[in-house]
């Protein structure tokens, strides 16, 4: 049974930390989804099934009985079917679970929040942070690439020796379910990954080592190791804004929408399947030009100024 409770353990703390490092989620957010699958597994485990990955969608339905006798709210386990969902999803991208048994479980539709972005002010206060010494050279122009690509934090960290081509300004992206993309660099990107390679990798690099992005001890540079580089910046910076390496991505789409960028483009910038995905950003951009709108036009905001004639 120790064996078994390690199993589960390891994967829900895998996920949960996939949700803090790449999604970005609130603390608050990821303690409710750990406390949702802790219930989840006891459930399961109740029934007999001691492997999280060989869960079957008639598990779930009876999953699901357990929490209706339980009598809970239908908010309440909207948001646990939600957080099976994400869970599975998770695990068939990463090829543990062949059929993703939650594919066909029913979602409860609840309004979808709008991802934190940044301003592209604030971008380039946190692009320009890093200092010029060995780490900050490496901070920058990792900084520079997720703004300049929209690149996912695994995507990035993943990066080898050979998937940038600089000369030729594009990085080869493999995305989730190992999709590959390529995706273009702009110029103060290609800058900061030339300055990285001659004056910081060398450096870093103790041993033989494919790794694009290396940490102090010359090893590939971990998503904890990169969301406490993050933080610090944004510590520093007094940006007040809950930041995440996501932030970056999210960033990246809607500063595109805002300037006139066709959302197809976007799509295929970002590595979505559904360019449903992409449209969140379409939100918002309008949000953005709603606030616009209300605060320079005469009648745009509540109590403006009477038309005069």
């Amino acid at each position: 049974m120790k064996a078994v409770n390690t199993m589960w353990t390891e994967a829900i703390n895998e996920y949960l930390n996939y949700l803090l490092i790449e999604r970005g989620l609130a603390q608050n957010t990821i303690a409710a989804y750990g406390r949702d699958l802790l219930q989840f597994k006891e459930i399961l485990m109740v029934q007999g099934l001691e492997n999280p990955y060989m869960v079957e969608l008639n598990n779930l339905y009876d999953y699901l009985a357990v929490l209706w006798q339980k009598k809970m709210s239908s908010t309440t386990i909207a948001r646990k079917v939600a957080c099976i969902r994400g869970f599975y999803d998770y695990y068939y991208l990463q090829n543990k679970v062949k059929i993703n048994p939650a594919a066909k479980l029913d979602a409860i539709k609840r309004k979808q929040s709008l991802p934190q972005v940044l301003s592209e002010q604030e971008v380039d206060r946190l692009l320009n942070a890093p200092q010029g010494d060995i780490l900050g050279l490496r901070d920058k122009a990792m900084l520079e690439l997720l703004y300049a690509t929209g690149m996912r934090i695994s995507e990035l960290l993943n990066l080898d020796i050979g998937d940038i081509e600089l000369e030729a300004g594009f990085v080869h992206c493999t995305g989730k379910g190992d999709k590959q993309r390529i995706v273009p660099l702009g110029g103060l990107a290609k800058e900061a990954l030339e300055r990285y390679l001659q004056f910081s990798r060398p450096k870093l690099l103790k041993t033989r080592n494919d790794a694009y992005f290396l940490n102090n001890r010359g090893k590939r540079l971990s998503r904890q190791g990169f969301w406490k580089i993050l933080k610090a910046y944004a510590e520093e910076l007094k940006i007040l804004k809950e930041i995440s390496p996501h932030t970056l991505r999210h960033s990246f789409a809607t500063h595109l929408l805002k300037n006139g960028a066709d959302l197809r483009a976007v799509q295929e910038l970002l590595g979505h399947a559904d360019i449903a995905t992409t449209q969140i950003y379409t939100h918002l951009n309008q949000s953005h030009i709603r606030q616009v709108y209300q605060k320079t036009h005469p009648r745009g905001a509540k109590g403006g100024p009477a038309n005069e004639f």
